[in-house]
């Protein structure tokens, strides 16, 4: 683990560092459609708008030394009202990222770790993620279940 890991709630201060971060996150994974510059734009913009307090969107970071090493990102989802007892609310966790020289020392399982327990405070009734192969033990140490109860329908695939 790195000398004192912090794991905070992100704000627009950081969403220069976010952005770059995406770009590279989603840049391991193939061939950038967009330029770096211009993707960093559109996405830092994106970002600020989705970190206010009326957003159902929530970002933590892991930092060190004041270097943002990872972070993860939550969508609140509305579940229609239920006459019956049961949380009213499900949240997607996506671009779940740590920079390479951090993997492997427990920042994903830090920031995941703060998801869960604000989900806890906050009610949800049930965490959905698409994990990618490398970080499906991560997802499964935390209780985290393959389904076979959930249906999806994919409308693009990327090549």
């Amino acid at each position: 683990m790195h000398r004192e890991l912090r794991i905070r709630p992100a704000d627009t201060t950081d969403v220069p560092t976010l952005a770059h971060l995406r770009y590279r996150f989603r840049a391991e994974l193939g061939e950038a459609a967009e330029p770096e510059d211009v993707f960093v734009n559109r996405c830092a913009a994106w970002m600020a708008e989705r970190l206010t307090p009326a957003s159902p969107w929530h970002c933590w970071v892991a930092e060190s030394e004041g270097e943002i090493l990872g972070h993860a990102w939550l969508q609140v989802i509305e579940k229609i009202p239920n006459p019956i007892a049961e949380p009213e609310c499900h949240a997607y966790v996506t671009n779940c990222y740590v920079r390479p020289q951090a993997r492997g020392r427990g920042v994903g399982g830090s920031l995941l770790e703060a998801i869960l327990a604000w989900c806890r405070e906050g009610g949800v009734d049930a965490i959905i993620l698409w994990p990618s192969q490398k970080s499906r033990s991560l997802y499964l140490r935390h209780g985290f279940a393959i389904r076979d109860d959930l249906l999806e329908l994919r409308l693009f695939e990327s090549a």
